[in-house]
Formats: C-alpha cells, structure tokens, sequence
C-alpha cells in the first residue's frame, strides 16, 4: 500500500540545517527536472515583482514569499515531514509515524515532483498552479517524469488534490480517493483534509492491500463510510464514540 499526499501551502522554515542536495533526495531520476523547475522559481522570485506574483498567483501582501524562495539554493533543509503544516498533516501526525509506515508515504510537490517523508527539504512556495517561465503547466510538465518513477502497483490510496492528481494517475495500481460527507449526503470540502488526514492516520497503522479492505479499517477505526467506484466516501468527520 502507497499513501500519496499533497504538499501544504503552509510550511514550517526550519532555523537549522544543510542545504538541499537534489541528489539525495527519493527518487534520483527526478533530480534533472527538479533542478530545472527550481532555477525557474529562483529566476523568477528574483525579477519584476509584479510578474513574480502573477507567475506563483500570491498576493501583495505575500510579497515576503519571494525572498523566501530566491534563498532556496542555501536555506536550512528539514525532513519533509517536518516541512508541511496544515490541517491534513496535524490530523496524520506523520512524525509520530514509524519508518516502515513512513516508507509507505509520497508527498506531492510542485517543485520536487514527489517527496518522501524523511527527505531534506527547505520551505518554499510553488503550488501547482502557478505559471513559470516557459512552464505553464506544471502538472503537465511533471507528468512523464513521474509516470516513469513512481511506482504503478498494488493498493495507492490517492489523498492529492485535483491539481496535483492531474500530474500522475497510476495505470495498473488499484486507487482509492477519499470524500468527506456530512451524515446526510452534503459534501463538505471544507473538510476534506482533516478527513483525509485522519483516515491516512489509521492507514499508517494498519495498512490495507485493497480498497474493499481500506473501507474496513476505516469502518473499524469508527467511521461511518461507503465505497463507491473507487472512492471511499467518509460520512461524518470524527469516529464514533
């Protein structure tokens, strides 16, 4: 079982540590187009900061984020892990996780492509919608490498966001995505990460090698949930007491 994430837009800057090392990083066939979306983001947070913003879709008032992103090359570096806060990632408490679960997790990225956990990353910022320089489409753009690197087997349950999922579908793999639903039918994608984070929570400590056995650990750990066509509908937002 392969546990596929989506990056956070917050992250935590660590105060410490080595520089990235794109080599080091999971999954070494990636290393030549990581390098070439990160000079494209430093490139373009150190030009006109006008088209900066409009390029990586920030406001104004987000203007600091492109300093953050010009020091890339010698930032401070933290297990990925460590770098991406937000709801999902609170809920999944992944540090908390065990080596071999974390071995079981992939973390989307705009500018890495993919990450694991325990990779040395810096904070940045770079969502996969943003429009660099002769990269409009960023999930375009990720889509070959990733096709080829990842891989395509087994039980991937699928926690990425449309944008994100738009880079890399897995072709032979069995995929589960998960929804959040109050008890009367309303999605609620408000709270769709929470939702995810938790489920991928009870994943990571029970690994599943079916979709039909992702809906009974879930049912298991106290959750109302359907399967349907792939996707396992959760139907409240906290386990039944």
């Amino acid at each position: 079982m392969l546990v596929l994430l989506p990056p956070s837009e917050g992250k935590t800057a660590p105060a410490t540590g080595p520089p990235v090392d794109l080599a080091d990083l999971s999954f070494p066939a990636l290393t030549k187009p990581r390098e070439r979306i990160l000079n494209a983001l430093i490139r373009v947070s150190g030009g006109r900061e006008a088209t900066a913003l409009k390029a990586l879709d920030l406001s104004k008032g987000q203007a600091g984020e492109l300093a953050l992103n010009q020091g890339l090359r010698a930032a401070p570096t933290a297990p990925a892990a460590e770098i991406y806060t937000g709801v999902l990632f609170e809920r999944l408490r992944l540090g908390e996780a065990g080596p071999d679960a974390r071995e079981r997790v992939l973390i989307a990225s705009a500018l890495w492509g993919v990450v694991r956990p325990d990779d040395r990353i810096p904070a940045y910022r770079l969502s996969i919608g943003a429009r660099l320089p002769r990269t409009p489409n960023l999930a375009a753009f990720w889509r070959p490498f990733l096709r080829k690197a990842l891989p395509d087997e087994g039980l991937i349950v699928d926690l990425r966001s449309g944008g994100y999922a738009a880079a890399w579908a897995p072709k032979a793999a069995e995929r589960v995505t998960v929804r959040a639903f109050t008890p009367d039918g309303k999605s609620i994608s408000h709270m769709v990460k929470a939702t995810r984070g938790d489920v991928a929570r009870v994943l990571l400590e029970q690994p599943a090698d079916t979709a039909a056995e992702v809906a009974e650990i879930v049912a298991a750990a106290g959750y109302r949930v359907e399967l349907n066509n792939g996707a396992l509908d959760v139907l409240d937002q906290r386990p039944a007491a």
